[in-house]
């Protein structure tokens, strides 16, 4: 490793514990459910409260942003989290795009099905080329895609859409409990719940062995800021 990248990589990041006392939750960010195709500064709006509810993980997923904006965006929300999140360790991650994430100082990248082979960027970014504890986690939609991350190193699995949402359904239809609690069983990487995933039906999928959950609309949607916290303390106690 160069004395350059040692420098720079030298402090890493908090780790990512294997088994956390508690759910995971992560907020997905989705402008176009905001009905709003270009008003960057409302997501950050959601991000900054769903940092202040308590919210584990930040995922920007704004696939159609240009690498300029989608850069702007994950350094507001890097120092959005860092001003907010008081005590509680708050990552963001940024989808698809690992030279934005680590350009912004992300805590991680998130690969989806069009996104460089999982294998390759996880050697890449082990190599030195990315932060002691930079997470690396994969989108999985059966179990044969889950169990691939696993072995290419993968953090962490995004599994799903457990339930029917809009923004799966070009993934095909719900998998459902029972095939999240069969694809949690077989892997020992943290399995994140996606899909039509709430309040009320996420204690579920904890039960059935996911790690925690992720959600476009239950954070978008929240009521109030007061609404939003609450939420997110009930997800944290489904253990």
């Amino acid at each position: 490793m160069s004395s350059w990248r040692s420098r720079r990589f030298a402090a890493g990041l908090p780790p990512l514990p294997a088994t956390p006392d508690k759910p995971i939750v992560c907020y997905v960010t989705g402008r176009k459910s905001l009905g709003l195709a270009a008003l960057v500064p409302t997501v950050l709006e959601k991000i900054r409260a769903a940092a202040q509810a308590g919210v584990d993980w930040i995922q920007i997923r704004e696939k159609d942003l240009p690498a300029r904006e989608l850069l702007a965006l994950a350094k507001e929300a890097v120092g959005i989290v860092r001003s907010c999140a008081g005590k509680a360790v708050v990552i963001v991650i940024v989808n698809d795009r690992l030279d934005v994430a680590l350009a912004a100082g992300a805590a991680g990248v998130h690969l989806g099905g069009e996104s460089a082979p999982a294998r390759d960027v996880i050697r890449w970014c082990r190599a030195g080329n990315a932060p002691a504890g930079f997470r690396i986690g994969v989108s999985c939609h059966n179990l044969q895609e889950t169990c691939e991350a696993e072995s290419a190193g993968a953090d962490y699995a995004l599994f799903g859409p457990i339930y029917d949402t809009p923004s799966k359904r070009s993934y095909g239809a719900p998998q459902g409990i029972a095939r999240l609690k069969e694809v949690c069983g077989a892997v020992r990487i943290p399995v994140i719940a996606i899909g039509g995933v709430n309040e009320k039906n996420a204690a579920e999928c904890i039960r059935a062995g996911a790690s925690g959950i992720a959600a476009i609309r239950m954070f978008q949607e929240a009521k109030s800021p007061q609404a939003l916290a609450e939420a997110v303390a009930l997800l944290h106690r489904q253990v």
